[in-house]
């Protein structure tokens, strides 16, 4: 992906930069998955795994008996539709990147429905309110 990226977006970057900056690695999100994972066991539903490295998408929460899968995307990551502002600076390296992200989404979803696998889709901001409807979705 950062391939395509570099690709698609103009040297805005000084190469020390990226060079610095290839080296920080994810940790996921972390604080969004335990709120979940909080919400999970408080309501005692079990049955989940979580980032199962060989499921695409790495889904955030994944229920193999029930045949579902849940992500809990980041609003900035994900582009959400109410919260994403953008970036003040790399404007189009970020678009850019967001919107592969949002890509990489839809064909994570059209292959889990494809074999059959329910996808449950929560924003960042929607944890809260949604806490009390997990139970009812699973």
């Amino acid at each position: 992906m950062e391939k395509n990226l570099k690709e698609h977006v103009p040297k805005i970057v000084s190469l020390e930069r990226s060079r610095i900056m290839s080296k920080i690695k994810s940790n996921g999100n972390r604080s969004t998955e335990l709120k979940i994972r909080m919400h999970l066991v408080r309501m005692g539903i079990s049955g989940w795994e979580m980032q199962r490295k060989d499921l695409p998408g790495r889904p955030d929460f994944y229920f193999p008996k029930k045949k579902l899968v849940l992500f809990v995307d980041g609003c900035f990551w994900h582009g959400c539709p109410k919260c994403f502002k953008g970036t003040k600076t790399n404007k189009a390296f970020w678009n850019t990147k967001v919107e592969s992200n949002r890509k990489r989404d839809r064909r994570n979803n059209k292959y889990y429905r494809g074999m059959g696998v329910k996808v449950i889709r929560i924003w960042e901001h929607e944890i809260d309110k949604k806490k009390e409807s997990l139970y009812g979705i699973l």
